[in-house]
């Protein structure tokens, strides 16, 4: 099996991407504990600091040594270049907020799994034709489940994963998976600043498994 497809499969599997950037770098190490003991195997890491960087490097590191079954992607990637350093730095897959053609021609070169930020069918087309398979509906929100369900048909090979403002509650989530969706992508609702600040890892890990456990009851 590919790269790629290994990337793809864990995070429809799991049926969410946990996404989450901290400035801190122990913060950051023990939330990937955390969520891992919670039963994640594939986490998005946002490239949204100065630290960013360096604190993905360490994650990596911690990931060889204590979770080897962990997939770590990073988000947020604009160039070439931040794309290069990263996946040169361990990254295992990337996330834009937007389709970037020259990262997802280099993804496909590289084996490596892309998920493009798309809000439009042309967008969709655009990145379809460039050879991406799984798209990031971006920002979710705004765009709904609705969306989704209207233009699906047009697009029967795509997997669909919206992020931004989707919510950890059983009525959102089964409504997204109902118009279509492989997983959804989870931030702040998951892993909020506030817990970041209080660093509570135990409600970041239960909170994590409660969503785990709702999504596989909902995909049955």
């Amino acid at each position: 099996m590919s790269k790629s497809q290994k990337a793809i499969d864990a995070v429809v599997a799991q049926g969410i991407l946990p996404l989450y950037f901290n400035p801190d770098e122990q913060v950051s190490l023990e939330i990937l504990r955390a969520i891992h003991r919670a039963g994640i195997r594939a986490v998005e890491y946002t490239n949204r600091g100065d630290a960013a960087f360096n604190n993905f490097k360490k994650m990596v590191a911690l990931r060889d040594q204590e979770m080897p079954d962990m997939l770590l992607g990073i988000g947020t990637i604009k160039t070439l270049q931040q794309a290069k350093d990263y996946v040169g730095a361990g990254a295992d897959f990337m996330v834009s907020p937007g389709f970037v053609p020259e990262v997802a021609a280099y993804a496909i070169g590289s084996d490596i799994f892309y998920a493009p930020g798309c809000m439009t069918p042309t967008e969709i087309i655009a990145a379809e034709n460039a050879g991406v398979k799984f798209i990031k509906l971006f920002p979710g929100n705004m765009l709904g489940p609705e969306f989704l369900s209207s233009i699906k048909e047009i697009f029967p090979k795509l997997l669909f994963m919206p992020t931004g403002g989707v919510d950890t509650t059983k009525e959102n989530i089964e409504a997204w998976y109902k118009a279509g969706v492989c997983a959804v992508g989870m931030g702040s609702k998951l892993i909020s600043k506030k817990l970041m600040e209080q660093k509570d890892y135990a409600t970041i890990e239960s909170a994590s498994k409660e969503v785990l456990a709702l999504i596989q009851s909902i995909k049955k």
